[in-house]
């Protein structure tokens, strides 16, 4: 007999999810200011999907618990329904995206970490909340694999789904890198309309801004 039963465990680390992503949103970081917000970071569109697949997996083991010795037929559908869609979540997005996020991010840390994790960050996160973000995740879904018995979808349809995330997260980081681009962009037409005025009436004059703007503009 196990220690300590699966669904209380489903319970702690969903608890425990929770409680990192409200310490994340928190923080306040200029990167969160920006376009996307934290959304555009795979860290954390990894901790909700961890949040919401251990969610289904509480809900799943309460909707067992009520339905158990009841012999109504629709809440045994309604219980399959929610098994199902628990074990393609695992299949799909949990445990690839999960492993992905935090191998990639220990990998690129290790060889340098100012690639994915400056030493800036260090003033904003601190360790415990990094590693909740990028350690943590793999133990907890493999006691979700070790504990509980999944029904995954067949090779073909897994790959697809996987294959749909991964391209609909690529054409986002497109997005809003192209959105930043028209931000700069923005920025420097706006200047330029600025000193327009300016370089009209002193052709031959150095513009009073270059100490506050950088290399004046031709």
């Amino acid at each position: 007999m196990a220690l300590v039963p699966c669904q209380v465990l489903r319970a702690a680390i969903l608890l425990s999810y929770c409680s990192i992503l409200c310490n994340y949103k928190a923080i306040d970081m200029p990167a969160h200011q920006t376009y996307g917000g934290s959304w555009k970071f795979l860290t954390f569109i990894d901790l909700v999907i961890q949040a919401v697949f251990f969610g289904i997996c509480v809900l799943t083991d309460l909707s067992s618990l009520l339905t158990r010795g009841n012999d109504s037929q629709e809440q045994e559908r309604q219980l399959k329904k929610l098994i199902s869609l628990r074990d393609w979540m695992m299949a799909v997005l949990a445990f690839p995206v999960g492993v992905f996020v935090v191998t990639m991010f220990w990998s690129i840390y290790i060889y340098d970490r100012e690639l994915v994790y400056p030493k800036l960050l260090d003033n904003f996160i601190p360790a415990w909340l990094n590693h909740g973000m990028h350690t943590t995740v793999l133990p907890f879904v493999l006691i979700e694999m070790r504990t509980t018995h999944h029904q995954y979808p067949s090779r073909s349809c897994g790959l697809a789904a996987v294959c749909t995330f991964a391209v609909g997260y690529i054409l986002w980081y497109r997005r809003r890198k192209r959105k930043a681009e028209i931000g700069v962009n923005n920025k420097r037409q706006h200047r330029r309309l600025f000193m327009a005025p300016w370089k009209i009436s002193h052709p031959q004059q150095r513009s009073p801004w270059r100490g506050i703007f950088g290399k004046e503009e031709v």
